[in-house]
Parts: C-alpha cells; sequence; structure tokens
C-alpha cells in the first residue's frame, strides 16, 4: 500500500499492481468503455500491452475498495521506435530519448467519477518517478477528450505538438520536464480546439498549449509564446 484515503464514507487504499492483476484490470477497462457514449475517446490496454508495462518497463497503480479495484493509472518507460513521441518534442539522440516517460492509460470506474481520483493517482504515481533517471514525460491526448486534457494540464503539462500519430489519429503530444518549471511568456492566444491548422501554425512558430476553457459550447486552447 502507498496511499489511503475516503470516497465519501468508503475508505480507499491505492497499491502498485502487478501481473496477477491484468483479468482485474481488463474486466475494469470494458465496465470504463461501456459506459463512453463514444467509445473512440479511450483505447483500452490489451493483455500483451499490460502485461509489458508490469513486467518491468513502467509503473501501474490501483485504487482499490473493499479489495476491488475501481481505478488504475500507469507510467510506461517506452521502446525507442519512429513513432517515440520524444522525436515529436524535438529530442535528438538516444540518451535523450531514454530518459522519457510516458503516461498512460488511466480509468476510473463509471461509479466513482466525481471524486477527482485521476488527479490523485496522477500526484500519486508522479512521486514514484526517479527524477534522476527521467527527465521529461509525455502523453498523447485526443482532441475533444475533454477530462484528459484537463487533467493533463492540471499536472502543468503542455502541448508541444498536434499531429497524426497511431496510423493517422490526431492527436496533442503534451509534454513536462521534470523537474517542473513555470513557463514565463510574453505573448499569448486562445484558438478554437477544432481549428487544427492554427493551432499547429502557433506550434511552429514557438507557442505552447498550456490550458483551456470553455466558449459557450466550444473549447479554447490557451496558447503562449
Amino acid at each position: 500500500m502507498i496511499a489511503t484515503g475516503f470516497l465519501g464514507n468508503e475508505r480507499y487504499v491505492v497499491q502498485v499492481l502487478t501481473e496477477s492483476h491484468i483479468p482485474e484490470l481488463t474486466v475494469l477497462q470494458q465496465e470504463v468503455v461501456d459506459a463512453l457514449p463514444n467509445k473512440a475517446i479511450l483505447q483500452p490496454l490489451d493483455n500483451e500491452e499490460l502485461s509489458f508495462i508490469l513486467s518491468g518497463n513502467g509503473l501501474m497503480i490501483g485504487v482499490f475498495v473493499e479489495e476491488k479495484l475501481i481505478a488504475f493509472r500507469a507510467l510506461l518507460e517506452p521502446m525507442i521506435d519512429e513513432e517515440h513521441l520524444g522525436y515529436d518534442i524535438g529530442l535528438k539522440t538516444e540518451k535523450e530519448l531514454r530518459k522519457v516517460l510516458y503516461q498512460e492509460i488511466s480509468n476510473v470506474h463509471p461509479d466513482y467519477r466525481g471524486h477527482g481520483l485521476q488527479r490523485t493517482m496522477a500526484e500519486i504515481i508522479m512521486q514514484q518517478v526517479d527524477e534522476s533517471k527521467f527527465h521529461t514525460v509525455c502523453a498523447t491526448v485526443m482532441p475533444g477528450n475533454i477530462a484528459s486534457l484537463k487533467d493533463k494540464f492540471s499536472q502543468h503539462m503542455h502541448i508541444a505538438a498536434l499531429k497524426l500519430k497511431y496510423g493517422g489519429k490526431l492527436r496533442y503530444v503534451f509534454m513536462k520536464s521534470l523537474p517542473y518549471k513555470e513557463h514565463k511568456w510574453t505573448e499569448e492566444q486562445f484558438v478554437p480546439m477544432d481549428n487544427t491548422e492554427a493551432q499547429q501554425q502557433l506550434l511552429k512558430s514557438g507557442f505552447i498549449g498550456i490550458s483551456m476553457r470553455a466558449d459557450g459550447p466550444d473549447w479554447l486552447i490557451q496558447y503562449v509564446k
């Protein structure tokens, strides 16, 4: 056990997961997907991917209520291949790429949403990172996945790229340097999330995306430089 707390009147414990938890992880992922109105938002990890992380290539923590897994979050130490997110944020050498961690999937059972578990798990799992070994955390998020975007911004991660990944799927590439340092800027623009070209032009000119806000039914991304 690495942490404990309460969800209303229910006590939860957080522990590091192992390969023995794969069946529980599979069930929870399916319950989360089944509750999504847009199932394309989430791409569950298959058993091979879960096993890869849990066999020493990352870290996964789980939240349990009365011994039932109700949430989990994962970090991945990625293989170096042509899809490595380090390339998308401007890293070039193998030495730099080996210091990158990915924030992978994060799931909360539908019955336990609204308690801030995503953020709680983020804080707990990032406390486990050896910052002498890893200097950068990266993640990808699909535009329109509001919950995941809010999660990344809440951790002071910023948008470093917006491009096609994973066989042609549009994704924001987020990053955060370790240890975190606040950004200072002199320029600021808010751009509609659905205006891909405008965002890509800002990113090419040195802007980064640091937050979002609602604009009626739409969302604006704050870009600064």
